[in-house]
This record gives structure tokens, sequence and C-alpha cells, in this order.
């Protein structure tokens, strides 16, 4: 059966609590209904609503005052409604954890919109909240496969991070598992019940970036046919996990400076501003320094966001944790594919022994599961990891200059290609010796998957 949501309805005037309690009741909600502050706490006593759309002057005293008491557990759930409202009331309701703030004259249609959006959301963070993490167990700190010193010091400096709330920046090579740290945290904190948010900075188009992150309202822009929370909305008492920080726009990075310095921030098209308490981790695969340097990245959202520095070492440099990541992921492969365990050569521990990783972790993890999902015997074939390994390495060989010569290649490059150009061109020839596999193409080059879909989508199409 449908849940009815539930809403409380806190106005004085009796002719206007009835007129809002038959439009509300003819939309199927169920409206229970409070003339002053004494009665509403009698309600919100006895039953727990979905929403309060809540007046705010009342006979013994203002609606605020409720908001006070009650803005933990109704956060983001309380409309509040006034005839005398200014921009100043309104941000202080905001700030207090109102989801909206309406003025009387009362426009019928915009309260409709208004409830539905409100509910909409609160929707889905409950699901957030409901629904169990599956990968709460694995993301835990102590379940981090490692016996290496390396890394014993990225998770004891991960653990001193889940007892912060400042702002945490991670780094590390692509595929050295920085995500996987930033949800650690998340689990050891006194946030993990509330919603951990992942944005891909680098998988965000530029012009959309701003709406992603902070949302819009209704009409804002061409398109926007209803408004949308935005990610750090979503994010409210939990943890937003910004992947790829290098890669924000200007502006973006602006925004996200005033957030990081107010706690709030603008949606497109809203001059209410809105509050957050989201945590706030950042991570970027690629040289900080060099970002700063160039004016790629501003230095005032560096050092805002530096307050905790975790960086995460290449497989390469902990290799000793091979043979137990080997093990952990021949585990779950088999449990995905419904296989049993296969057991590993010993000749497969000398072969990635001797191989650099440059995808790191994640390449390792990719490699055990292509195996896995092919083997048919009781030991695993090494027929897949030498395939792979072997494209790697001759395509490391082709574009190394310690095995190529700078005269065997540059000086038939008259003139020299641009930046872009050569860039076009490594990603082809990447791809022409992957076969067309993207993963490994990326892998060949350094970058993400991710990185390599939108460098392609910017590709000329007629060249």
């Amino acid at each position: 059966m449908q849940h009815r949501p539930s809403i409380l309805v806190v106005e004085d005037e009796a002719p206007m609590r009835d007129l809002i309690k038959k439009i509300l009741r003819k939309k199927d909600y169920a409206v229970s209904e409070a003339k002053s502050v004494a009665t509403a706490h009698s309600q919100l006593k006895e039953k727990t609503f979905d929403l309060i759309l809540m007046d705010l002057t009342l006979p013994d005293g203002w609606g605020l005052d409720i908001l006070d008491q009650i803005s933990e557990e109704y956060r983001n759930r309380v409309i509040i409604v006034s005839g005398t409202g200014t921009v100043d009331m309104a941000v202080e309701a905001m700030r207090k954890g109102a989801y909206d703030f309406l003025t009387k004259p009362l426009d019928f249609k915009v309260l409709l919109v208004t409830v539905k959006k409100a509910l909409e959301v609160n929707r889905k963070l409950d699901d957030f909240r409901i629904l169990k993490d599956k990968l709460s167990d694995r993301s835990r700190i102590d379940r981090i496969v490692s016996r290496s010193r390396n890394m014993g010091e990225v998770i004891k400096k991960a653990t001193e991070c889940a007892l912060s709330n400042k702002t945490i920046l991670i780094t590390g090579e692509t595929g050295t598992g920085k995500e996987l740290i930033a949800r650690a945290i998340h689990h050891a904190s006194e946030r993990k019940q509330n919603p951990f948010i992942t944005v891909n900075c680098s998988a965000i188009p530029i012009n959309l970036a701003e709406s992603e992150l902070f949302g819009f309202d209704k009409g804002a822009f061409t398109g926007a046919d209803k408004a949308y929370p935005g990610k750090f909305f979503l994010a409210d008492r939990g943890t937003i996990f910004l992947d790829e920080i290098g890669d924000l726009s200007h502006s973006s990075q602006v925004k996200l400076l005033r957030l990081l310095q107010e706690h709030e921030y603008f949606p497109i098209g809203s001059d209410i501003p809105r509050f957050t308490d989201a945590h706030i981790i950042a991570s970027t695969n690629r040289n900080i320094e060099e970002l700063l340097e160039s004016g790629q990245f501003r230095k005032d959202l560096y050092y805002r966001l530096d307050v905790h520095h975790v960086h995460i070492p290449p497989l390469r440099e902990h290799r000793d944790d091979i043979p137990m990541l080997v093990d952990f992921f021949l585990e779950g492969a088999a449990e995905q594919y419904g296989k049993k365990k296969p057991t590993p050569p010993r000749e497969l521990f000398v072969l990635l022994e001797n191989y650099a990783f440059p995808g790191n972790i994640r390449e390792l993890r990719a490699m055990i599961y292509n195996a896995v999902s092919a083997h048919t015997s009781g030991v695993l074939s090494m027929q897949s990891f030498r395939k792979v390994i072997d494209i790697k390495q001759k395509a490391n060989q082709n574009f190394s200059g310690e095995m190529v010569p700078e005269e065997g290649w540059l000086r038939f490059l008259d003139p020299l290609p641009t930046l872009k150009q050569a860039e076009r061109l490594l990603i082809r020839e990447a791809l022409k010796q992957s076969k067309g596999n993207q993963t490994i193409a990326a892998g060949l080059l350094g970058i993400t998957r991710q990185t390599l879909i939108n460098k392609l989508k910017k590709e000329p199409e007629n060249e």
C-alpha cells in the first residue's frame, strides 16, 4: 500500500487553515492542524510528520521558535509561510533548517509545487538512510587490505581524519583507491548513517557543473522544467566526495570557496541561500603544485581543502600487498561470477611482481576479475594476464624516451604538432594497441577511463 504523506499545517487564522487543508487533501495528503505553538508541540509529540507547513507569526510565539526545537528531526521538512516576510527572515529560516519560505498572499499553485518538491527530496534522503550501504562493511578502515608500511601510514591518517569534520584532500595516481579511502573515512565517522555522495568532477560538462553541485530552481534556465536540489543538498549531514577536483571549472571553484567559507551557497536562479553541513572530501590524481602554478586551480581554495592531506602511494611502492590483494579480489570475483575460488599459479606472482601497474590497484582488480570470469579449471589461467601485460609493456616501449631515442622520432615531426594534435595521436595509438578497449587504453595513457571518454567526445568527427 502506498504511503500517504502526512502534513502538519500550523496556522492561527481558521479560514486560511481550512483552505490550505482542503487544497492539500484534494491531492490525497493526510493533513493535521495546529493553531498555536503549544498545539503544534502537542501534535509533534504524538506523531511524526513528513512535512510541516507553518505560519511565522502565531498567537503564543514565532514559528522559528518551533524550528529551533525541531530542526534536527525536521531539517528540510518545514515550509515557512509569512505575511510579513523579509529576506533576512527567509535567510534565518533556511539557516535554522527550513526547506523553503513562502510569502502571503499564498499562490496555491506554488504551494503545491513546493510541497511536492519537498516531499520528493526528503523521500530520496530517507532512501539513503533506510537502505543499507552495500559497501559499508568493505568500506571500514580496518577492512582495507594491506600489510605494508606505506599503506599503514595512510590507514593511520585516514583514522585520524574520521574524527574530524575539517576538509580532506586525498591525492594519488589513478586507480590507487582514493574513493575507497574516502568511503572508509565516512564509515568511521559520526556521519556514517547519513549519505555518502560521490561527484566525479571530470565527468561533468563545464556548463553543468554548478547546477549539478548546487542545484537550480524551476525556470532558472532553458530546460529547467523542475527544480533540482543539487549534490550538496543531498549530502547534508553526510559526506560529499569531490573526485578529480582538479578538473573543476574556475566559476565552480569560486562558488565552492564561498561554501567553505560561509557554509552557504545559492542554487542557480535563487536569491535565497541554502546551507549545508556536508563533510567535504576532495581528491585529485593530478600534480596539485603544477595546477596551482599554472593558475588552473585557485590557491585560496586549495588551502581551504588541504586542512587534512592523505597521499596514497602507487601500487609499485607497496608491492608486498599484491599477494593479499590478489586473494581478496579472487574471492570477490568468484562470488560475483558464482564460481569456486580458483587457485593462483605461482608464476602469476612473479609476473605481477615485475610489472609496473600504471593503473595501480584498479588495474590489478580488473585483471583478476577478467581472468576469473573466463576460467574453467581449478587453477587460474595465466593467458589473460600475459596478454594484457604484454600489450602494455609494448606500448611503454613505443612511447618511452628511454627505449626510443629522441632523434628517432622527433626529427620526422616537421613542423612539430600542437599539444592537442599530439594528444589526439596518442589517444588513437593507445586505442589501436588496445584493440579498442577503453579501459586498457586509458591505462596506457595514465588517465582514467572517464577522462578518456571525455577527451574522445571532444575529438572532431571529420578530421
